[in-house]
C-alpha cells in the first residue's frame, strides 16, 4: 500500500478500516489519482490579519429564519423568551464573531419602533408580502446575540426611513440614558445599553426593485446625512453603507460619505435563483466560485482609487452561493408563498455549498487586507447552514466549514501558491468554456504556537488529487499534523432527517515518519484544515 493510501485511511477514518472500505465512503474514479500537485506556503510572508468577523452570520424576516427558526414560542424546544435552544446552541457551537439583522430587503420598510416595548402591534412586510407580528425585535436580537456570543450588528432602513429615524435606533441602543429612546430602552426593561458596535445605512438601495431605491447621487448625500446623525449620538459605532462594485455609485458615496464610513458593504448569490428553483449542477458551482475574486478586487480598487484603502474595508455582508428563491413577489394573481418553501428542501445543500463556501472564505482570506467582516445569508432555514424542523435540526454541509475554518485557523494569513494545479475540466458559463482548477488553498499561521494552519478545497467532483506540501519559513520540523476533513460519499450527498450524516467531519492524524514533503490525497469534492505544529526545541 502507498504512503499515500496509508495517510488518507488515517485522515478519513479509523486505521482499522480497509482500504476498499475508505473508498467505499469517499470513491472516485480510477486506481490511482492525478498527478500531483505542488503546494508552497511562505510562512515568513504575511499578508494579514484575519479578522475573525469573516465568518459572520445573517438572518432576516424572510419566511420562516425568524418565526420558526430561532424563535418560536410555542415549540417545546424553546426556553421561557422563544428562543429555539437547540438552534442557539448549534450557532453558538461555531462561535459567531457577529451577525446582521433583520435585512436584507425586509429592512427598507421596517420601522424599528413597531418592535419594541409591551404593546406590539402587527404590520405588513412590504418586501416580502406578509404580515410581520413584530414579536421578535431589537431586544430580541440583541438577547439571541448574547445568548450565542455575538456582536450584534443592525441593518437600517434607508428605503422608506429616515436618517432621524437610524440615529433614534441609534439612541436605543447605545445611549445610557440620555434621551427619549434611551430612557424608552430602559423602561421595556434593559437599563444597559446594549452598545451596538456595527450599523449599517441601507440594504441593496441601488436596485430598482428595492423599496426606497436611490439613485447614486441621491445616495451619497443620504448616506452623508445619515452617518453624520448616527456619529452625533454614538461617535464610537463603525457605520457601513451598502455598496455594489460599480464605479458611478461609489464614485457618489465615497466623494460625498467616504470620509464618515468605517465600512462599505457588497453581496453576492452566484446561483441566482430568484424566479425558479433549478439548481445548477456540481461543476457549474465550481466554475462559480471563480467569480467571487472579481468582486472583492473591483472593490479594492474603486477604494484605492478615492483614496480609502485601508481606511474603508469591505463587509460581503449578504453571501451565499445560491440566491434565495422568491418568484412572483409583484404578481397580483400567482401564487408568491408557497414557492419559497422550495428554499428549505435539504437535498439543494450538498457538497457543492461546502466546496463553494471554502472557496468564498478563502478568497476573503487572501483579501483580507480589504475584507474585514463577512456574513452568511442566512444562518437558519430557507438556504441556511442549519434547517429547523418541528422536532430538531439538521446541519447542513455548509454548517461544518464555518466549524473548521472558525476554530481551526490561524489569525495570520501567509502567502501560498500550486504549481500543477490541474483542471478537472470545461465548465459551460453563459456561452464560455471555463477551465476549473480542481485546488484551491489558503493559508495561515497561529501566533499563539507559530502552527502552521492550511485551508485546502479539493473541488474535482470525482478524483481525489495528490497534494506534496513544502512549507518555507517552519521553525523547525513538524511534530504532528492533523487533518480535519469534511466528507461525504458523492458529490451530490445531503444531510437531511433521514440521513443526518452523509456529510461529516473526520479528524485523523498524518504519518510524518518519511522523509521529504508532506504527501497526501485530497478526496475528491472536499474541505480541509491541515494543521502542521513545530517540535518544541
Amino acid at each position: 500500500m502507498s504512503h499515500r493510501k496509508q495517510a488518507l485511511m488515517r485522515a478519513v477514518g479509523s486505521a482499522t478500516l480497509s482500504w476498499t472500505e475508505v473508498r467505499k465512503f469517499i470513491p472516485w474514479n480510477g486506481d490511482e489519482p492525478l498527478k500531483p500537485i505542488k503546494a508552497v506556503i511562505q510562512v515568513n510572508r504575511i499578508l494579514g490579519t484575519k479578522d475573525p468577523n469573516l465568518f459572520g452570520q445573517f438572518i432576516e424576516h424572510f419566511d420562516d429564519q425568524i418565526y420558526g427558526g430561532v424563535y418560536n414560542p410555542d415549540s417545546p424546544l424553546s426556553d421561557e423568551s422563544g428562543l429555539r435552544m437547540d438552534v442557539t446552541e448549534a450557532i453558538a457551537a461555531l462561535n459567531p464573531p457577529v451577525v446582521r439583522w433583520p435585512g436584507g430587503c425586509f429592512v427598507s420598510a421596517y420601522h424599528w419602533e413597531d418592535g419594541v416595548g409591551p404593546e406590539r402591534q402587527p404590520s405588513f412586510d412590504k418586501a416580502w408580502r406578509v404580515e410581520d407580528p413584530n414579536t421578535f425585535g431589537t431586544d430580541e436580537f440583541i438577547a439571541l446575540c448574547r445568548r450565542i456570543g455575538a456582536e450584534p450588528y443592525i441593518c437600517t432602513n434607508a428605503g422608506t426611513g429616515t436618517p432621524e429615524e437610524m440615529s433614534n435606533w441609534v439612541e436605543y441602543c447605545n445611549l445610557r440614558s440620555e434621551g427619549k429612546y434611551a430612557r424608552k430602552r430602559i423602561a421595556n426593561g434593559h437599563v444597559e445599553p446594549f452598545k451596538v458596535k456595527y450599523w449599517s445605512i441601507g440594504n441593496e438601495n441601488y436596485l430598482p426593485g428595492e423599496i426606497g431605491a436611490k439613485t447614486p447621487l441621491e445616495w451619497g448625500v443620504f448616506v452623508r446625512e445619515s452617518a453624520k446623525m448616527m456619529n452625533r449620538v454614538d461617535p464610537t459605532i463603525e457605520v457601513l453603507a451598502a455598496s455594489v462594485p460599480d464605479l458611478e455609485w461609489n464614485r457618489h458615496l465615497l466623494q460625498e460619505a467616504g470620509s464618515y464610513l468605517d465600512w462599505i458593504s457588497i453581496h453576492g448569490y452566484w446561483d441566482e435563483r430568484w424566479q425558479n428553483n433549478d439548481l445548477s449542477s456540481y461543476e457549474t458551482c465550481m466554475a462559480y466560485s471563480l467569480e467571487i475574486e472579481n468582486r472583492i478586487v473591483t472593490t479594492k480598487h474603486m477604494l484605492g482609487a478615492f483614496g480609502y484603502l485601508g481606511k474603508i474595508r469591505i463587509a460581503f455582508d449578504e453571501w451565499n452561493l445560491r440566491g434565495w428563491h422568491h418568484p412572483h413577489v409583484d404578481s397580483a394573481t400567482e401564487d408568491y408563498l408557497t414557492p419559497r418553501k422550495l428554499n428549505n428542501r435539504n437535498d439543494s445543500y450538498t457538497m457543492a455549498d461546502a466546496v463553494f463556501n471554502a472557496c468564498f472564505l478563502n478568497q476573503c482570506l487572501k483579501h483580507c487586507d480589504a475584507v474585514g467582516m463577512a456574513n452568511f445569508a442566512p444562518t437558519v432555514n430557507t438556504r441556511g447552514a442549519i434547517y429547523a424542523h418541528e422536532n430538531g435540526i439538521v446541519l447542513r454541509s455548509t454548517y461544518f466549514v464555518f466549524q473548521l475554518y472558525g476554530k481551526l485557523l490561524g489569525d495570520r494569513v501567509v502567502d501560498s501558491w500550486l504549481d500543477g494545479n490541474e483542471d478537472f475540466g470545461s465548465v459551460d458559463r453563459k456561452g464560455q468554456a471555463i477551465r476549473v482548477p480542481a485546488l484551491d488553498v489558503a493559508a495561515t499561521v497561529s501566533s499563539e504556537d507559530e502552527s502552521l494552519r492550511l485551508a485546502v478545497v479539493n473541488r474535482h467532483p470525482d478524483k481525489a488529487v495528490p497534494l506534496d506540501l513544502t512549507a518555507l519559513g517552519m521553525p523547525g520540523d513538524a511534530a504532528s499534523a492533523v487533518l480535519h476533513s469534511i466528507v461525504a460519499p458523492g458529490k451530490d450527498a445531503y444531510n437531511d432527517v433521514h440521513c443526518p450524516d452523509d456529510i461529516r467531519v473526520m479528524e485523523r492524524e498524518l504519518d510524518l515518519s518519511e522523509s521529504g514533503p508532506l504527501a497526501i490525497d485530497i478526496p475528491p469534492h472536499s474541505v480541509h484544515v491541515l494543521v502542521l505544529t513545530p517540535r518544541r526545541s
